[in-house]
């Protein structure tokens, strides 16, 4: 979550450094800064074809952007309010040292003295060996012998530059950055300099020389430091720190860093010698007019010169933009948030779009933009308007298929990669420093947003402001490390300024893209920052082990596919390239359809690998290079194999078979002829039916039968006593145990009796067992025992035990029989609809068993939980995989205050207001009932259950639930910590260090518990049939569990994980503790005395309770262990 800063609010101006009292005296900008207005085309001329709508036209009064919300919800506009204060800065006393570091910085720079013309070799020896100091010329290096002539002279002028001038800046990882910008006289420069870098040479020595003015300046004691701006290796510029020790030059409690950047005269170059297509590199074996016709274009390198040139005429628009509408300020800080909240920052490595490029995109979209030259922007909108409508222009206007030429009638463009927002004003595309994978994902991320904005019902604010989404774990579905190692080679020489790294990743998105095709739906590369370097270095700070990040969204309905048809065989060239691309992997094939196409089998090589895998590896080690492909490190892949059973292609195959054998028994007993009634409804209620067990249904082995309801039709021959039509279920379910055993042979059905003890529950069932190995555990369902209970608990003579036990049957009633039902209809329906969120409920109920959970956290709460992660996304899309639903569903829950927030998920995106205020009000209502929490303490509401206890009213209990949000937050802590080195297994690891004992069940026990497949005989007469088996659906530990709870629930509360837990956690009940004695106290007890107490106490009989379970245990326990 993003850092805050509480500050006062008040009017917002323009501050530079000539413009303000307080800081420093010079002269005007306005009155000599020759700006780039004066040196470009000025006629305005309608934009491209296609530039996006124009977002609204008719202007707001003031009583209309007075009397109206931003975003028709108060309670949005005043969290935006509040966000807008607590960011702003203030500018106290904790700016006054940094501001007086300015001050001295430009006195220090404009007393440098200047320097005669000299050649790059001596201009390199005098710093040298004067100053110790190495000019930070761009990577292509001056040749030495070059005729031009470097030369130092006073600045033009310095200003205060960016956010901080505009007061719209914010802090970046706790660090406010100040941009102070000196701007360099023309006369250093020569008419060709914008040719072969020879502006960037001249310009790395200018900042040579005010690096060695302030390193020999008596007044300064600054740590200064060489970095590049932006990440553009072209703009070298300097980092000044504070010396810490409280001295006069310490301003470091200001967590402010000084950045020293340079500009240039918007006239130094003529606008139509930098534009985007054309070539400003010149090779050198071909003469400049033969170089202009066949060279490529330079637009990095040509955006670099001319943002240099017209820094300050951006200055000058925004500063006008801020003066002419009163919403810009808050609108561009609303923007700056968003992207940051997103990674997006204006260096290249964060995608090159910032606060300054939105804040210019803003500005320009009030002026023009739209057709025939109109603002696509209306002047009206207030800031939030503002914003969205930016947010919404960014969304829907590819830039890169049809770009924005704005005021400039002679610019034209070839086919290019990125996107093009060109100024023609001042000659600059704003987003020459994003990348094509970087404008994809900030177009997904605006449309992401503008969903979300869009949407009625739920919270807008946190998904748009507050939640960082630049979380890699939680934004991609997945993700993968490439090195850059140093025997790569570009495929083709690249005469524009980019490094090596952006070769690299563009050459890599480029065959991910081609390879990849509709598997995925968007590829994000991302690589680490350049860090500073000592201005004594020989080279640049280059971590020669650089690594690009891949994050990808998957198309989960491709990703698994075996089979790619590629072009048919009689399309030659075509062909030709698709065999070029994919090497030996491309075949030519016949299909059934009769047609001969080049295509690509990926068949299932290894189990451990998937197909996204292989296919990534083999085109990295088919484009660039076997030691790439070596160096690939998969990130997360081993979540899915935690998982048993479990197949990428499909998550859901593992469960057709027993699916198939659910369909076959509906099938059967509905054919069934003999009945008294007929069928109207057979529903599976069993996780196994829903796609939601931990494991995978195994038909060989002796696991739980699945739950089955079969609901007759409705007559008056039912009784109307509960214990009568307990007795008449038992007759239906023996007659159709009968009816199938005669109509399917081999099928056997065995009649069982649950809750002897307690009449006003379901009393039987009986266990089909198929030949095949198929279990199923059927119950009737009659729906007039609701009425039936209901009417007894309205009977005045029922004392307070009888009525406790009639409100239990009927809560059990409805959840088994009502709830149940409808629950797994739904998450089968949405598993089929999403289909990860299969083996990511698994996951999470892996997690919750492996932390001991599992007798507290129902089965259902878990897949409600996994499924508002589908569903309700926010601010990300749905889950593509394992990894990504799973520690989504972590985060929420680390997050949610189950205290004063109730969990409402709606399944269908139906829910109404009225519907959200309804639920709200049942929670407010139980809270004012039960403040304590003792009866209810989780409210989890959906469309099938908004009263939200269905599967919470059992527990857990408010310890419980608050151990339940802790797990989750140390598991994502440790996920943040570990990051790409990810561990899934670490994150479930059980710790028993908090439990008062534990006992270690028998691993015989367990293991005999689990079901494992059954041994087979030598010859099959001997073979033993699953239906003999009388421990059908037996749980041995279940009961073990069951048991002691029932003795020992006031007492102890006890943790077990289902599933293959070998150990059961317990928690003394504090109220055990010391106490004085009474009679019939529910516990054995032991007399002391406490030191200076007269008085004995009692205190329960540990050893003496522990000895009793571990008896009632017997074989199942093999020691207890007594910590407290």
């Amino acid at each position: 979550m993003m850092e805050l800063h509480a500050s006062k609010r008040r009017k917002l101006e323009y501050v530079s450094l000539e413009q303000s009292d307080h800081l420093l005296s010079g002269e005007p900008l306005s009155a000599n800064s020759p700006t780039h207005e004066h040196a470009v085309h000025r006629q305005k001329t309608p934009a491209s074809t296609n530039n996006g709508p124009i977002l609204s036209k008719k202007p707001l009064s003031a009583q209309d952007r007075q009397a109206k919300s931003p975003s028709g919800s108060s309670v949005f506009q005043l969290q935006i309010q509040e966000l807008l204060a607590k960011v702003r800065l203030s500018h106290g006393s904790r700016r006054e040292k940094v501001e007086a570091a300015l001050r001295k910085l430009k006195r220090v720079i404009e007393l440098i003295p200047n320097r005669e013309p000299t050649s790059v070799l001596r201009a390199e020896q005098d710093l040298r060996e004067s100053h110790n100091i190495r000019i930070p010329f761009p990577e292509a290096k001056p040749d030495l012998e070059v005729k031009y002539l470097l030369t130092y002279a006073k600045p033009q002028n310095i200003n205060i530059v960016g956010s901080y001038a505009r007061k719209t800046a914010l802090r970046i990882h706790g660090q406010l950055v100040i941009d102070l910008a000196v701007t360099m006289p023309s006369h250093v420069f020569q008419d060709k300099d914008y040719l072969n870098y020879r502006y960037f040479y001249k310009r790395a020595f200018y900042l040579a020389c005010i690096a060695a003015g302030i390193q020999e300046s008596q007044d300064c004691t600054y740590n200064v430091t060489f970095a590049n701006q932006n990440g553009n290796h072209l703009q070298p510029i300097l980092i000044i720190d504070p010396f810490l020790g409280g001295g006069e030059d310490d301003f470091s409690k200001s967590k402010c860093q000084i950045r020293i950047i340079l500009a240039a005269s918007g006239c130094l170059f003529p606008t139509a010698k930098t534009l985007p297509h054309k070539n400003c590199v010149r090779s050198k074996v071909l003469d400049i007019q033969k170089a202009e016709m066949v060279a490529v274009a330079t637009p990095l390198y040509n955006a670099t010169i001319r943002s240099e040139c017209s820094s300050l005429s951006y200055l000058e628009l925004l500063q006008k933009t801020s003066m002419y509408f009163d919403s810009f300020r808050d609108a561009c800080v609303l923007g700056s948030i968003w992207l940051q909240q997103r990674g997006f920052g204006t260096d290249l490595a964060d995608g090159g779009i910032g606060q300054f490029e939105w804040a210019c995109v803003t500005a320009i979209l009030l002026r023009g933009g739209g057709l025939n030259g109109n603002p696509v922007l209306s002047r009206g909108y207030n800031y939030y308007q503002l914003f969205k409508a930016t947010l919404q222009y960014l969304a829907v206007t590819d830039l890169i298929l049809n770009p924005l030429i704005i005021y400039s009638d002679y610019v034209h463009f070839d086919a290019h990669k990125c996107p093009l927002f060109f100024d023609g004003k001042r000659g600059l595309n704003v987003l020459f420093k994003m990348t094509a994978w970087s404008y994809n994902t900030l177009r997904h991320e605006a449309k992401m947003t503008i969903e979300t904005l869009d949407k009625s019902l739920g919270d807008k604010f946190n998904p748009s402001f507050i939640t960082r989404i630049n979380e890699l774990l939680y934004r991609f579905d997945y993700i993968f490390s490439v090195p850059i190692n140093s025997t790569w080679k570009p495929s083709s020489a690249a005469l524009d300024s980019t490094d090596r790294t952006m070769r690299f990743c563009q050459e890599l998105f480029d065959v991910l893209i081609t390879g990849l095709g509709d598997r995925v739906k968007l590829i994000h590369l991302q690589v680490t920052k350049d860090s500073s370097w000592p201005m004594t270095a020989l080279n640049r700070s280059v971590n020669k082990h650089r690594v690009v990040v891949v994050g990808m969204l998957l198309n989960a309905e491709q990703c698994g596919r075996t089979v790619d048809h590629g072009p048919q065989a009689e399309d030659r060239n075509t062909a030709a390239a698709f065999r070029t691309f994919w090497g030996e992997k491309a075949e030519l094939r016949r299909f059934k359809d009769g047609s001969i196409r080049e295509s690509l089998l990926w068949s299932a090589e290894n189990s451990n690998h998937n197909i996204l895998d292989r296919i990534i590896a083999h085109v990295l080690r088919h484009h660039m290079g076997q030691e790439t492909a070596e160096g690939i490190n998969f990130v997360g892949n081993a979540f899915q194999h935690l998982l048993p059973g479990s197949t990428t292609s499909n998550p859901l195959a593992v469960y057709q078979p027993l699916m198939r054998a659910f369909e076959t028994l509906e099938k059967e007993i509905r054919c069934l002829e003999g009945l008294p009634l007929q069928i109207r409804q057979i529903s599976a209620t069993s996780p196994e039916l829903r796609y939601a067990s931990y494991d995978a249904p195994n038909l060989d082995s002796h696991g739980q039968p699945a739950s089955v309801y079969v609901q007759f039709e409705g007559s008056t021959r039912w009784p109307d006593d509960m214990m009568a039509v307990q007795k008449t279920k038992i007759a239906f379910l023996f007659k159709i145990g009968e009816l199938l055993e005669e109509s399917t042979s081999g099928l056997v059905a065995r009649l069982g009796l649950e809750n002897e003890q307690r009449g006003l529950l379901n009393q039987a069932f009986i266990d089909i067992i198929y030949p095949t190995g198929a279990t199923f555990r059927l119950r009737i369902h009659h729906e007039r025992e609701l009425s039936i209970l209901k009417r007894s608990l309205r009977d005045k003579w029922n004392d307070l035990g009888k009525g406790a036990e009639i409100a239990f049957a009927i809560s059990t009633y409805k959840r088994d029989f009502v709830q149940k039902p409808l629950h797994t209809q739904t998450v089968r329906t949405l598993s089929t609809r999403f289909p990860l969120l299969s083996p990511s409920i698994r996951m999470m109920k892996k997690w919750r068993d492996s932390h001991l959970l599992s007798l507290h956290i129902s089965d259902e709460l878990v897949e409600i939980l996994t499924i508002r992660t589908f569903v309700q996304p926010d601010p990300w899309q749905a889950p593509e995989s394992v990894m990504t639903g799973f520690l989504r569903t972590l985060a929420f829950i680390s997050k949610w205050d189950w205290q004063s927030e109730p969990l409402i998920v709606d399944f269908a995106q139906a829910f109404s207001i009225e519907d959200v205020e309804g639920i709200s009000l049942r929670f407010n209502a139980w809270r004012k009932i039960d403040p304590g929490m003792n009866q209810m303490v989780v409210f989890a509401a959906s469309n099938l259950d908004t009263d939200g206890i269905s599967w919470t009213e059992q527990g857990p209990s408010k310890m419980v639930a608050a151990h339940f949000t802790n797990l989750a937050r140390a598991a994502c802590k440790l996920t943040k910590q570990q990051a790409l080195k990810v561990e899934p297994s670490t994150l479930f690891e059980m710790s028993t260090t908090e439990y008062d004992f534990v006992i270690y069940l028998n691993p015989k026990i367990v293991s005999k518990n689990l079901g494992h497949h059954r041994q087979r005989a030598l010859f099959k007469n001997l073979q033993i049939p699953s239906s003999w088996n009388s421990s059908l659906g037996f749980d041995h530990i279940r009961l073990y569990l069951e048991e002691i709870s029932r003795l020992y629930s006031k007492n102890i509360l006890f943790f077990y994980g289902m599933n293959g837990g070998t150990c059961i956690g317990g928690l003394w009940n504090p109220e055990t503790g010391l106490r004085d004695w009474k009679v019939k106290m529910t516990y054995s007890t032991l007399l002391t005395l406490p030191p200076g107490d007269a008085n004995p106490k009692t205190v329960i009989n540990k050893s003496a309770t522990l000895h009793d379970i571990a008896r009632l245990g017997g074989d199942m326990v093999s020691r207890i262990e007594k910590r407290r």
